[in-house]
């Protein structure tokens, strides 16, 4: 059998072992309590009465259209003057007075070459050493 199976299998019996013990050894509750007389009241029916009252409910009557308020009148804004519409231009006069708007970008001649960075030369004065394993795949071989 298989090892988790043994052990659900033990955990389980002891757990319902536990359970009938308790039940065994546990005081019971009576289902009636004689204890106040209620030989002459009525528990078919239970009343509740608060002193907290509640607003009336909303009803929604959904037969009748939905009314929607009639929008405010927005008041338009007074217009701003803006930049006068361009001229009507062929194709090629567009073209035209775009490059003659067109700055080129002149690089800067003071920027220095970047200078190569000298990097240190490293120098071993001892050998390195490295832990020997004594077994697995890094241990001395046997055949």
């Amino acid at each position: 059998m298989n090892l988790v199976a043994r052990y659900f299998l033990f955990v389980g019996g002891a757990l319902l072992a536990v359970l009938f013990a308790f039940d065994a050894f546990a005081p019971k509750a009576s289902a009636n309590n004689t204890a106040q007389p209620t030989a002459g009241v009525d528990k078919s029916t239970l009343r509740i009465q608060s002193n907290q009252k509640w607003p009336e409910k909303i009803v929604f009557d959904t037969t009748q259209p939905t009314v929607t308020p009639k929008a405010a009148p927005v008041q338009q804004a007074a217009a701003l003057p803006g930049p006068e519409p361009a001229p009507e231009m062929s194709a090629k006069a567009r073209v035209r007075e775009t490059f003659a708007q067109f700055v080129p970008v002149e690089p800067k001649a003071d920027t220095p070459a970047p200078r190569k960075r000298k990097v240190a030369k490293v120098r071993h004065n001892q050998p390195m050493r490295f832990a020997q394993q004594p077994y697995g795949f890094f241990g001395p071989s046997t055949w």
